[in-house]
């Protein structure tokens, strides 16, 4: 705690004094050009990750990036995702799982969350990844296997995203972009899907500007490796 209350003093003492300007331009309101999600891991920050500043990502965080389908949850995911799209206009929805990820490891062993019911009913909304792993993938293992999971899972939540009827009715307009993005704890870089190949691929400006197509992104799943 005492590095924390550091930090808070230095940031008021240096930061904002710095940028007194700044400061109030944000207090009159926000423009993110971006919806983030991504993981509540702490190894995992969006903002360190983009380099972005403040005010320019809205960020929706949770344990294993889950976007559960519209009507599934009573939980903030999806006030947060309806205001970030209707309310600010965000032109871009990032999903972004990471490597390594323990949601996804208890999702593949349901038995680790025994005597954490509130974590096992927050991942049964995830059923439809680990299902999936199971029918398609039943040969592999091990980080393996969770590197197929994490990728999966991440554009399992752009299917998600679509049952929102905010997102769907941007997405028919051709006002709303979704992206599919998995970090790689170990060495620092980002994994972006491209619908024109078919498999995540180390993100590049072009990648990152496309996008998902969104009617292609079941191929993935139709011929696993």
């Amino acid at each position: 705690m005492d590095h924390l209350l550091g930090g808070i003093h230095q940031f008021h003492s240096q930061a904002v004094q710095r940028e007194r300007e700044f400061f109030q331009q944000l207090a009159e309101g926000q423009t993110p050009s971006a919806l983030f999600i991504s993981c509540s891991d702490s190894r995992v920050d969006p903002s360190v990750i983009t380099q972005a500043g403040l005010g320019e990502l809205f960020v929706l965080r949770n344990a294993g990036n889950i976007v559960p389908p519209y009507g599934a949850s009573n939980g903030g995911e999806s006030a947060a995702i309806e205001y970030a799209v209707s309310a600010l206009g965000v032109k871009d929805v990032v999903v972004c799982g990471h490597s390594q990820c323990g949601a996804m490891k208890a999702l593949l062993e349901p038995d680790s969350t025994a005597k954490l019911p509130l974590v096992r009913a927050w991942l049964s909304h995830a059923e439809a990844t680990r299902r999936l792993i199971e029918e398609n993938y039943p040969h592999q293992h091990g980080d393996e296997l969770l590197e197929i999971t994490v990728q999966e899972h991440a554009l399992m939540q752009i299917e998600n995203l679509q049952t929102h009827p905010c997102v769907a009715a941007k997405l028919q307009r051709q006002e709303l972009t979704l992206h599919a993005w998995v970090y790689r704890l170990e060495k620092g870089e980002i994994l972006a899907f491209s619908s024109e190949q078919e498999e995540f691929v180390p993100l590049a400006a072009d990648v990152a500007r496309a996008g998902i197509a969104v009617p292609e992104t079941r191929k993935r799943r139709t011929n696993p490796a």
